[in-house]
């Protein structure tokens, strides 16, 4: 299996989660203050919205590079 089938693959692969759930969520700890023996630590959850069309493009371009890399092997 070649390089561009493996990235075919994975184009596809990941135009069809960016579909099916739209975005992810991810948490960062944006301060830490350390006051004698207390800690504090301030969280920020963040979330990064994958638009549609992201998607689509990514499924259409795997695809266009599955079938290129089967012709030319072919």
């Amino acid at each position: 299996m070649s390089g561009l089938k493996i990235a075919a693959i994975l184009l596809i692969v990941a135009g069809t989660l960016g579909l099916a759930y739209g975005g992810f969520r991810y948490t960062q700890a944006t301060h830490h203050a350390t006051i004698g023996p207390m800690e504090m630590t301030v969280t920020e959850h963040r979330t990064v919205n994958i638009p549609i069309w992201a998607g689509v493009g990514a499924i259409v371009v795997g695809t266009v590079l599955l079938l290129t890399s089967k012709k030319s092997t072919a």
